[in-house]
C-alpha cells in the first residue's frame, strides 16, 4: 500500500485521523492509534518523513551542545552518553546531533543559532555551571531543554544528576575506615556544579571524621590531575590518599605519584569518578565511582521528548545514587 489515502480507505477513517494517529496525537483514541499503526505495519506503509515534520512543525532532532575546546571532543564519558541518548531517541523517530561550542562568551551564540533558526526541537545541556547563562537563555526563550546536572539557577528546569555530594562524602569515610588520616582532594573548577558538590561532600566528611584534608583545584583532565597531584604531594603533610573529581584527573595523578617513586595502592590510595574505560586498565586498576551512563542517557532522551511534548519541567527532575567501584588503587587497610 503506497499512500496515506489508500490506508485511510481501507480502515474507513479520514486521512486526517490516520495521519494524526500515526503521529501519536492524543486527540485520537489510543485504540484507534493502535489499529492504524498495526494496519500500516501490515501494509508496509511508511509515512513521508519530510511531510510529517512539516505538518508537526518539528525537525525531529534533539541537539547536545558540548562545551569543548580544540582537541577535546572525544571525552569517553560523553561518547558513551551519546550512544544511549541516540538509541532512545531513535526509538521515537528522532535524530541526535552533536555540536561543539568553545566555552566562553561565544558559547551562547551557538544556542541562539539553534533556537532562532528552529534547527532542533530540544537541547541537552551538559557540564552545568553554578551560574549558568545557558539555562537562563533557554528558559526565557521558552525553548525545550534538559540538563545533565544541577545549577543554582532558581527557576524549574528538567535535569538528571548524580548525587556527587553524597558519593564524595561516603568515599572519604571509606578511606578513613581504612586508616587514612590525611586525604587530598584534586578538585575540578568550582564554577561547575558537579565540582562544587563533590568538594562539599569531601569537606563535610572531613569534619565528620575529624581528619586532615587539603584541596588543590585544576582542570578536570589528565594534565590538571598531574599538576594538582604534584602540588599536593609537595606539601609537608603529604596525603596518604587522593580523592579525584574525575577519573581523568586520577590518571594524571597516578603518573605524578609514580614519578616520585611511590606506589599507588601501597603508599597512596587513589579514587576517581566516572568509570571511564581506561580506569579499569590503568596500573593498578583505578577505584572509582559511577553514575550509570547508559541509564542516564536514556532518561535525558526521555525528558527531552517529554519537554517537546509540553511536559512541566517540575515533574522532570532526578538525582540518582552513585555506585562505588572498588579496585586495586584503593589499597589495603593501613596499620
Amino acid at each position: 500500500m503506497s499512500s496515506l489515502r489508500a490506508l485511510a480507505q481501507t480502515l474507513g477513517l479520514s486521512i486526517t485521523t490516520v495521519s494524526r494517529a500515526l503521529d501519536g496525537y492524543d486527540d485520537v483514541a489510543l485504540a484507534t492509534r493502535d489499529r492504524v499503526r498495526a494496519a500500516a505495519e501490515a501494509a508496509g506503509y511508511r509515512p513521508n518523513s519530510a511531510a510529517r515534520r512539516l505538518r508537526r512543525g518539528l525537525t525531529e532532532i534533539v541537539t547536545m551542545v558540548l562545551p569543548a575546546g580544540p582537541g577535546h571532543f572525544n571525552e569517553p564519558l560523553y561518547l558513551e552518553l551519546l550512544g544511549s541518548i541516540g538509541e532512545r531517541l531513535a526509538e521515537q523517530g528522532y535524530d541526535l546531533t552533536l555540536i561543539a561550542a568553545l566555552p566562553g562568551p561565544d558559547e551562547l551564540k551557538t544556542y541562539r543559532r539553534l533556537v532562532d533558526g528552529r534547527r532542533t526541537d530540544a537541547i541537552i545541556v551538559v557540564r552545568t555551571r553554578r551560574e549558568d547563562a545557558r539555562l537562563r537563555y533557554l528558559t526565557d526563550a521558552g525553548f525545550p531543554f534538559v540538563a545533565m546536572g544541577r545549577s543554582d539557577f532558581p527557576e524549574p528546569y528538567a535535569f538528571v544528576d548524580g548525587d556527587g555530594e553524597a558519593a564524595f562524602h561516603d568515599a572519604v569515610l571509606r578511606l578513613a575506615a581504612l586508616g587514612h588520616r590525611r586525604i587530598g582532594h584534586l578538585a575540578a573548577p568550582s564554577a561547575f556544579t558537579f565540582a562544587h558538590l563533590r568538594r562539599s561532600g569531601f569537606a563535610r566528611a572531613l569534619r565528620q571524621a575529624g581528619i586532615f584534608g587539603a584541596i588543590i583545584e585544576d582542570s578536570a583532565d589528565e594534565a590538571g590531575g598531574y599538576r594538582a597531584a604534584g602540588l599536593i604531594l609537595a606539601q609537608p603533610a603529604q596525603p596518604t590518599a587522593l580523592l579525584c573529581a574525575t577519573d581523568s584527573m586520577a590518571l594524571g595523578a597516578m603518573r605524578a605519584i609514580r614519578e616520585r617513586g611511590l606506589v599507588v595502592g601501597r603508599d597512596i590510595a587513589i579514587i576517581g569518578h566516572d568509570n571511564i574505560p581506561a580506569s579499569a586498565f590503568s596500573d593498578p586498576a583505578l577505584a572509582t565511582m559511577e553514575l550509570p551512563i547508559a541509564a542516564t542517557g536514556r532518561r535525558l532522551a526521555e525528558m527531552a521528548l517529554a519537554r517537546i511534548g509540553g511536559a512541566d519541567p517540575r515533574d522532570l527532575t532526578e538525582i540518582n545514587s552513585v555506585e562505588f567501584i572498588a579496585r586495586a588503587s584503593l589499597g589495603e587497610a593501613r596499620r
